[in-house]
């Protein structure tokens, strides 16, 4: 049975008008990174108008963070993108999903591809201990329309900075060119794959001895499949290993 509780905007961050970072108190709520909560607010018939949104932040913490994209003609989230500290907010007690580690086999490398707010699981996964022991090289690609969406920017380029050898960050814009910044890649993440481009930018490749985790919008995740499957590399089933999870994100 749900369970809602009420509980406080700690903090929020608008990236831009479209893109906002939510914080809110969350003392004893327990979940394992990559999963996601539902949080709303009082809906005009007294139940919650609510939405599922991954956890940003580490577990174990006092306080959840939520990266979340501003659908403008959307029911809730132009009125969280509205919200103050001190505002009240209402929180599913109980976490959900299975985009986890625990469902990723171990390897070699470990390569993160998402688009837009995918990215979220990714971050508390980064907070945490397990996916540095578990994988020698981690690869972080992220995939949006222009540069003012790539959220968490800072604290990727300071988390390679600290694990040079094990991390790498690559973003990517589709509708937007830096001719000065050659570290930036440009196009679709499924085309780049197709190219080889992205394996030769992030210096690692898609082998039997990688795994990829997708998450981002059915069509990335479709067509980074289909490019996959391309290079021999099949999704994990539980009775079948292979080497690829997956998660949608619509937004």
């Amino acid at each position: 049975m749900s369970t809602w509780m009420e509980t406080t905007v700690e903090s929020v961050r608008h990236w831009h008008s479209g893109l906002l970072s939510l914080r809110i108190n969350s003392p004893h709520f327990s979940f394992k990174a990559g999963q996601f909560a539902r949080i709303g607010l009082p809906g005009s018939d007294g139940e919650p108008l609510a939405r599922a949104y991954s956890m940003v932040s580490a577990p174990g913490t006092d306080t959840l963070e939520f990266v979340i994209a501003v659908v403008p003609d959307g029911d809730l989230s132009p009125r969280l993108a509205k919200l103050q500290a001190g505002n009240q907010i209402l929180l599913n007690s109980h976490p959900s999903g299975f985009f986890t580690l625990d469902h990723v086999p171990e390897g070699e490398t470990l390569w993160l591809l998402a688009t837009g707010t995918g990215i979220g699981p990714y971050l508390s996964i980064l907070k945490g201990e397990q996916v540095w022991q578990n994988f020698r090289q981690i690869r972080l690609v992220h995939g949006v329309r222009s540069s003012a969406d790539l959220c968490y920017r800072d604290w990727l380029q300071a988390l390679q900075q600290e694990k040079p050898q094990q991390f790498y960050y690559q973003p990517v814009l589709s509708r937007e060119h830096h001719q000065h910044q050659p570290t930036i890649l440009h196009g679709r993440i499924p085309a780049l794959i197709d190219s080889g481009e992205l394996e030769h930018a992030c210096k690692a490749v898609f082998n039997s001895q990688a795994q990829i985790m997708l998450c981002g919008n059915p069509a990335m995740i479709q067509d980074a499949r289909t490019a996959l499957k391309a290079k021999g590399l099949e999704k994990h089933l539980r009775r079948k290993p292979g080497n690829i999870t997956m998660e949608q994100y619509w937004a």
